[in-house]
């Protein structure tokens, strides 16, 4: 089936028993996240809060928690969009296998936005104050609203064929907001929202911004997608929820009019009005750490509106994995045709949800520039450039590519196999390319400032170097204080080293590797420096969180025996990552241990029934 609305949804995974009530009173003060947290972590039903502590509104979360519920919730349409997506890939394929896609037209057709006679959720008005206030890490700065559609048009040529609808996290409360009149709008880099708000301040005219909550399940999954150019958020929207997206026009007198999504359950109305700003934050993000307080775009509210018996959809965000980890393998199922399309000879790109996403990406290449020479890297590098102005693939930090006929079953997918591949071909003499003082991942705070930060492409080609070990050698020539050292996979040894205090310290230490009379072994290529190695070594998660989350490449990457050959930089022996956590970096998130005791006591009542 497909649905109209949340509550559809809502209904027929209940009737399928795959969602489960919690009648009892919840606190939206991390209690609500707490639950969340865990039962995703268990691959557990989706959750319906029915009682709310401060709010007359039910709550869902988990809903995408796993990707077999996923796929339930789009089993009628989530075929024809994948082969819509191909299609825009390689619109040459439905001619070839006109038998597969007959229904492409039809799908088309039956995706274009809908004018409506009828808004359902401009049925009651209420205020901000009214609404959850979910608040999921100890040390946020107030309730956020993390599942948002935040709809926006060019205001030089508004329409909803060329609006924009992007999932930036909205700040109800908390700073210095005015209490139900202003909110926190957290568009970072690259979004297509800073289009539509530079159009206005051209115009010196306020930015009309729409925040719809709720409404069909597929107009989340929309917000979220990285679509190809010229396929607008509310075709595919509609696409996937096999129901036209349904709109109407709201008037407020003074302004131009907004665009409001019909089906949503909630709906915030209000302007950005110049460069206005306001601190935000501190938020836990998907990284695993908090995204400190910095100033971002002020939104004026002018109107909340809810349909009858609405639902607050809601999420939790925090370190890897979680529900957005779904989000991510639900965009890869989809999208994965456009990759080849977009960029000529890839094959194949993995973002590492563990590592963050944006931190490491992994890709596969075509080399066919000297086929009938193994020379190193060459086409690979072409399209290592391409990826990183693809998309959100912009803001990956560490980008390892390899090239596909070397090993033509490897999957991009299994993350041990892929460092091993890389790790058994790389050479640090030719094949690392750095970025230097560049743009990187808002949320990441490893670089020198907010948005600013450096990048490294690592091309690896042809057979392998060398076996890789998980023998420990004599670390008698290393510094005194490095220690304990462990391997965390073949070739990858991590080791302890004091507490970080400065980068000139650091690179005195690190020059000491190279002034030892003994080296490593060619078999341990990589070397990581921890604060915990225990806990870095303790799973593959583990490592790669804590190794590319916690490094800036320009000012963390050492290697022995380095040097510049014509202001290419290189190593002779192994690379060094200092991962270790630096003055500047954001802290990590940690449950409120008196939030986690309250729902052990209370976790029986709602999981543990026959």
């Amino acid at each position: 089936m497909t649905y109209k609305s949340l509550r559809d949804c809502v209904s027929d995974l209940e009737s399928q028993r795959m969602l489960v009530r919690i009648k009892d009173e919840v606190d939206p003060n991390l209690e609500m996240a707490e639950i969340q947290r865990r039962v995703y972590s268990e691959g557990g039903p989706a959750l319906y809060f029915e009682n709310v502590k401060g709010s007359s509104f039910p709550a869902v979360s988990n809903l995408f928690g796993t990707m077999d519920r996923s796929r339930y919730i789009f089993r009628k349409t989530w075929s024809r969009t994948q082969a819509a997506i191909r299609i825009k890939a390689d619109p040459a394929e439905a001619m070839r296998s006109f038998w597969k896609y007959w229904h492409a037209p039809l799908t088309g057709l039956t995706s274009l936005p809908l004018r409506s006679i009828n808004a359902p959720v401009l049925q009651n008005e209420t205020t901000l104050d009214k609404l959850p206030q979910i608040k999921s890490w100890p040390d946020d700065g107030g309730p956020f609203i993390t599942l948002p559609q935040v709809y926006t048009e060019d205001p030089k040529n508004p329409r909803i064929m060329g609006c924009n609808i992007g999932m930036y996290r909205v700040q109800m409360s908390g700073n210095d907001y005015i209490a139900g009149r202003e909110i926190g709008l957290h568009y970072q880099i690259h979004r297509g929202i800073g289009v539509h708000h530079k159009s206005a301040l051209e115009l010196k005219k306020p930015l009309n911004v729409a925040i719809f909550i709720g409404g069909p399940p597929a107009h989340t999954v929309a917000a979220v997608m990285p679509l190809p150019e010229g396929l607008p958020e509310v075709v595919f929207a509609g696409m996937l929820a096999g129901r036209m997206f349904r709109h109407q026009s709201y008037k407020i007198p003074g302004y131009a009019p907004w665009t409001i999504a019909s089906d949503c359950d909630f709906c915030i109305l209000g302007v950005i009005d110049g460069k206005v700003t306001k601190p935000e934050g501190p938020f836990g993000d998907h990284l695993g750490y908090y995204s400190l307080k910095h100033e971002f775009p002020l939104m004026q509210v002018l109107k909340v509106f809810h349909r009858n018996d609405p639902i607050w959809h809601f999420t939790v965000v925090g370190r890897p994995p979680q529900e957005d980890t779904t989000f991510g393998a639900m965009i890869h199922e989809l999208t994965k045709p456009m990759v080849p399309a977009s960029i000529p000879g890839v094959k194949a790109m993995h973002a590492v949800d563990a590592a963050g996403v944006h931190p490491l990406l992994f890709a596969l290449g075509s080399e066919r520039y000297v086929p009938y020479s193994e020379s190193g890297p060459q086409e690979i590098l072409t399209q290592a450039n391409a990826i990183l102005g693809f998309n959100q693939a912009s803001l990956a930090k560490y980008l390892m590519i390899g090239a596909a006929d070397d090993a033509p079953n490897l999957d991009i997918n299994d993350e041990q196999a892929f460092l091993t591949h890389m790790l058994e071909r790389v050479d640090w003499s030719r094949d690392l390319h750095f970025q230097t003082k560049t743009t990187m991942d808002t949320l990441d705070y490893s670089g020198t400032g907010l948005n600013i930060g450096s990048k490294v492409v690592i091309a690896a080609r042809g057979k392998k170097r060398r076996e890789l070990t998980t023998k420990l050698p004599d670390l008698q020539s290393l510094p005194l204080n490095i220690e304990s050292p462990k391997f965390a996979l073949p070739g990858v040894l991590v080791v302890k080293g004091n507490s970080f205090k400065n980068y000139h310290k650091a690179a005195e230490d690190f020059k000491q590797w190279s002034t030892g009379e003994k080296e490593l072994p060619a078999g341990i290529p990589l070397v990581v420096v921890a604060d915990d190695v225990e806990f870095t070594c303790a799973s593959l998660k583990n490592f790669l969180w804590v190794t590319f989350t916690r490094s800036n490449p320009s000012h963390d990457i050492y290697g022995i025996k380095s040097y510049i050959d014509f202001k290419h930089w290189s190593c002779e022996g192994s690379l060094i990552i200092d991962a270790r956590i630096k003055p500047h970096h954001a802290p990590p998130l940690v449950e409120d241990v008196l939030i986690t005791k309250k729902v052990n006591e209370r976790w029986s009542l709602w999981f543990d029934k026959k």
